[in-house]
């Protein structure tokens, strides 16, 4: 039996992750040929010893003597690939897969690894089990047919953002400008990260990539970032309804940002309140006739808790003053649209301003010197800012404590609130003059804790009663 093999000195069968091969030394030279086609050529071969990573062991009496059945040599041995897959979006590895032969056929099988070295240890117990003919390949599901591909995100996007154009916002009836504005600054932040990726490609790892590459350039607060990323959601949202992906990458608390809760600034005190519309009268005095509504205007949102844009669209055929009463119809919520009964002292201040001219029903209230609306940003740069100036000026003067930091408008809003509070008025009713739809917003944020040491609670009374008068500081009283 050994004649027939006077060239060979040594047969040696190497297996591997990847190949099956067999060294021979035939007349002092060294070849590498396919193992397995050796072997079936030789089929006197009394021993095969099998060396290397992920070798066979020793395989003695290959062959029965005089020959035998060798047909099990025909099939290929069972190798295996470990396999990387990375995003499209970041190159970063999102999973791991096995690539091998089974029974002759390619087979691919993904691996529930979290880390390179579990996928290495899954992948020898998989090639293990493969080559003991123990493996069992997974029940195949019916699938349904295969339809296209999902969208690149920014073309799903551009048709999210149209639709909420029209049937968005909280009433369904479309985005107000500033809305619409703000969705626009989200997906600009989206659509230059994520760039061309299909919606099925984004994964939770490449939002949270998203989330930290966002925090480390430093240009957004966590508060703006959770909003670009629940914008994103709300887009993910849509297109599992559609079917076009099978789960939302932004679910998950870990997905945002811890924020802490913003100060919210407020007026506790009725000098205060008083010392801020002195200032905006002086104001009005140094200004053109028909510009002279800065007093009017901050008394309509301290008196009366219009949100900005409610007071900037107020039109003089909503107030009728011989019955106290306001109506709001320019809200974003339908709990916005709303009757507010005037304290006395802004049913004061509006019947001043209207006395100074002639006015329609269908004029606004707070209009520039060419009948046009005035905008809040003005109203922020242009009104509020320079009457607190001058405001803490004056208290200054009087050695009083100036104006707390950060009013604005809707700060105005709060003061509002608890300036209802503060006079005895029911919560019901309260939210009921704000235009909240649940208690919890007014009595979290809006109800703040007015001063309440040395008489305040009679003068906030006064003040809105009317009976304090301006420019003259207020004698305290002690008890």
């Amino acid at each position: 039996m050994l004649a027939a093999w006077p060239a060979i000195r040594c047969l040696t069968v190497t297996a591997n992750s990847r190949t099956a091969s067999t060294r021979s030394t035939v007349c002092g030279r060294s070849s590498r040929v396919p193992g397995w086609c050796l072997l079936r050529s030789m089929p006197g071969c009394p021993s095969v010893a099998a060396v290397g990573r992920g070798a066979r062991s020793v395989i003695q009496g290959m062959f029965a003597t005089g020959g035998g059945n060798d047909d099990h040599l025909l099939m290929r041995r069972a190798t295996g690939q470990l396999c990387e897959n990375r995003s499209r979006v970041t190159g970063e590895v999102t999973s791991w897969g096995a690539r091998f032969r089974y029974e002759g056929r390619r087979r691919y099988l993904t691996l529930e690894a979290e880390s390179r070295e579990e996928a290495v240890r899954e992948m020898a117990l998989l090639m293990f089990r493969v080559r003991r003919g123990i493996w069992e390949p997974p029940r195949k599901h019916r699938r349904h047919a295969s339809g296209p591909r999902p969208p690149k995100l920014a073309d799903f996007a551009e048709d999210w953002l149209a639709g909420e154009k029209v049937q968005g916002g909280r009433r369904g009836t479309g985005l107000a400008p500033a809305s619409y504005a703000s969705l626009q600054w989200r997906l600009g932040h989206l659509l230059r990260f994520f760039a061309s990726a299909r919606l099925d490609e984004i994964t939770v790892m490449d939002v949270d990539r998203y989330r930290q590459t966002k925090l480390g350039e430093g240009t957004l607060s966590a508060d703006s970032i959770n909003k670009t990323l629940l914008t994103l959601g709300a887009i993910f949202e849509l297109a599992i309804e559609y079917g076009l992906v099978a789960q939302n990458p932004t679910h998950g608390r870990r997905r945002r940002l811890p924020v802490s809760k913003p100060r919210r600034a407020w007026l506790d005190r009725a000098d205060h309140i008083v010392a801020l519309l002195d200032a905006a009268g002086e104001l009005d005095r140094g200004a053109q006739p028909r510009c002279g509504h800065r007093r009017v205007l901050i008394a309509t949102l301290v008196f009366a808790g219009l949100r900005i844009n409610e007071a900037l669209a107020l039109r003089w055929g909503e107030i009728n003053l011989a019955r106290g009463t306001l109506r709001t119809d320019q809200a974003k919520t339908d709990a916005g649209v709303r009757t507010i009964n005037l304290l006395p002292v802004l049913r004061d201040e509006f019947r001043e301003h209207k006395g100074r001219g002639e006015h329609t029903a269908n004029q606004l209230v707070f209009a520039t010197s060419t009948g046009r609306a005035v905008t809040a940003t003005n109203v922020r740069k242009r009104i509020l800012q320079p009457a607190i100036a001058r405001a803490n000026e004056t208290l200054a003067r009087q050695d009083e404590a100036p104006l707390p930091d950060g009013i604005t408008p809707h700060a105005l809003r709060r003061t509002f609130a608890s300036l209802l509070f503060a006079i005895g008025e029911s919560p019901p009713y309260v939210i009921n003059q704000l235009g909240h739809a649940t208690p919890a917003l007014t009595l979290e944020i809006y109800a703040r804790q007015m001063n309440q040491r040395d008489g305040e609670p009679a003068r906030l009374q006064d003040l809105v009663e009317g009976r304090l008068q301006p420019g003259v500081r207020q004698t305290r009283m002690f008890q």
